[in-house]
């Protein structure tokens, strides 16, 4: 039973509204996290590029994947839910600050806040593009649970941040990026959760 165009325009906008808000509390702490999302944070560390028009390009090669393998429907979500984060990681730094912010704490916050979002999100038949895309094809098709997939390709990620960033706050990111993971990995589930 499909969820209604209002419930998924909720849990679209709800789920990016959060994983948005994850995204000030990492980069307030600068750290990085894993997936397409990380990949745009480490670039615009690099650059100084923004985040927002970054993992917005660096996603549009994923919908051709999306498009054939999940379907005309999931592309669309996907587009609506990288477009929603797009705009509230521009938008939320100017209204939204911290003056103390532990790196420790950011992780955990992060991880937490940003878990619940993609939770949402996925649950609405949409992803942030990307790895999650590739993700919850492997979760659909192969039966792998999807924050695992995602896991290793953040373990990937990370070794290259070690390249840029501060070998503490790296380790501080990778306990963000577990805290996510393992949140998609206990409660996305098809033998649990997921109607087969």
């Amino acid at each position: 039973m499909r969820h209604s165009p209002l419930e998924d325009a909720q849990a679209l906008f709800i789920g990016t509204l959060m994983c948005a808000f994850g995204l000030v509390i990492l980069t307030s702490a600068g750290l990085v996290t894993g997936q397409t999302a990380g990949l745009a944070v480490l670039i615009s560390y690099m650059t100084g590029w923004g985040f927002a028009p970054v993992f917005f390009v660096i996603n549009i090669p994923f919908y051709a994947l999306a498009f054939a393998r999940m379907g005309a429907r999931f592309t669309l979500k996907t587009f609506v839910a990288v477009a929603l984060l797009s705009g509230f990681a521009a938008l939320l730094p100017r209204f939204v600050s911290f003056d103390v912010l532990h790196p420790a704490l950011a992780a955990l916050l992060f991880g937490a806040v940003t878990g619940a979002g993609l939770l949402a999100i996925f649950r609405h038949g949409a992803s942030l593009g990307g790895v999650g895309i590739v993700a919850l094809y492997a979760q659909e098709k192969l039966g792998m649970q999807a924050g695992w997939v995602q896991l290793g390709f953040d373990a990937l990620l990370f070794a290259a941040a070690l390249l840029v960033l501060d070998p503490i706050l790296v380790g501080w990111s990778l306990l963000g990026a577990v805290v996510v993971n393992t949140i998609l990995g206990i409660n996305h589930r098809r033998d649990r959760y997921i109607g087969t």
